[in-house]
């Protein structure tokens, strides 16, 4: 072998190993730049997923952020239960409605034409009923009010009505509900809406005595509050 040809041999022996160096140089660069797209790309999705954590965070704070008011009479203890299970579920504050001359289990026998329902309802100069009190604290920051009571002869029991005609509902949501073992809840929330003269009232529900405390929350969540 002359050197000319052995000369020629090495050269393009030299030009391959250099050709073969730059491939991997190519292939790692490219395995590299790989692994970063896709290191940012996780990245992203870490960001887009605590992006709406956060905003699904901050939509379960604001939920429910009314001021939600429970006024309820109750004369055997249905209604204050019904009243406890609304309050629960709306995340509301208490407001009982009482007598200044309590009602005694006698008082309420209304099948007893001489009891005190009886005659108040066939006398209705005697359902002036003197409350303890009217006044709600802070009742201005209100937006919600419910309205519980007894049915009684088909109308609201005539304890509330003293205190909604002492209180003004201008620009609250009113929900009246009740209790009773049969009749339903007929005109009472009508007619108490007439004796306020102010309010959003609107359509309430009448409560079996004993419901359960799943059906009232069932109603409660139905609102939307």
């Amino acid at each position: 072998m002359n050197l000319k040809k052995l000369f020629s041999m090495i050269l393009v022996g030299v030009t391959s190993i250099g050709l073969l160096a730059g491939c991997g140089s190519n292939a790692s660069d490219t395995q590299d730049d790989s692994a970063q797209a896709e290191s940012q790309d996780n990245a992203s999705d870490a960001a887009d997923e605590d992006g709406q954590d956060e905003s699904s965070d901050a939509a379960v704070t604001s939920s429910g952020s009314g001021n939600v008011l429970v006024v309820y009479y109750s004369a055997t203890g249905n209604t204050e239960t019904v009243a406890n299970y609304i309050a629960d579920a709306a995340g509301g504050t208490l407001f009982e409605v009482e007598p200044a001359e309590p009602y005694t289990d006698d008082d309420l026998n209304w099948t007893d034409e001489n009891s005190r329902v009886s005659r108040e309802h066939e006398d209705e100069s005697l359902r002036d009923v003197e409350l303890v009190t009217t006044e709600v604290e802070n009742w201005d920051s209100y937006d919600t009010v419910f309205i519980g009571y007894p049915v009684w002869w088909g109308i609201a029991a005539w304890p509330v009505n003293q205190f909604v005609e002492s209180n003004d509902f201008t620009g609250k949501t009113v929900i009246p509900f009740c209790t009773s073992s049969s009749s339903g809840i007929g005109d009472s929330g009508t007619l108490l809406a007439d004796l306020a003269g102010a309010g959003d009232w609107q359509e309430g529900m009448r409560f079996r005595s004993g419901v359960d405390e799943a059906d009232v929350q069932d109603w409660v969540n139905e609102l939307g509050l």
